[in-house]
């Protein structure tokens, strides 16, 4: 279980530097484009500037997702519940928490709608 909570730690500290840096990436693309004075309806470059905008908007809500989803295995962990399946409550393979640190549920329950 060790190995799985240093898993879970380490997935936590890149997930929080990769919302770090998309939100500088998101900083930077909408001062670029409050300087720019760019008209997305007829400039060519408008549009590339929009789905820029639209793709790290897209990528920072997942990370931030992500990050939300460590947290609650970290609270899981505090209250002694992590690793433990939260539809059957049978306990998660090490081998689905090495490689899914924030895991909910085992791998019969995930695959079930």
């Amino acid at each position: 279980m060790s190995d799985a909570v240093a898993s879970l730690h380490e997935a936590r500290q890149r997930t929080a530097r990769l919302v770090e840096e998309l939100t500088g990436v998101f900083d930077q693309i909408v001062d670029a484009s409050d300087h720019a004075n760019l008209d997305d309806e007829h400039d060519p470059e408008g549009a590339t500037v929009a789905f820029e905008r639209a793709q790290v908007t897209e990528l920072l809500e997942r990370a931030r997702v992500r990050l939300d989803e460590i947290d609650a295995a970290m609270r899981r962990l505090e209250g002694g519940r992590y690793g433990v399946c939260e539809r059957c409550g049978t306990r998660i393979a090490a081998e689905r928490l090495e490689a899914q640190p924030s895991a909910r549920r085992c791998v019969g329950c995930a695959t079930v709608t």
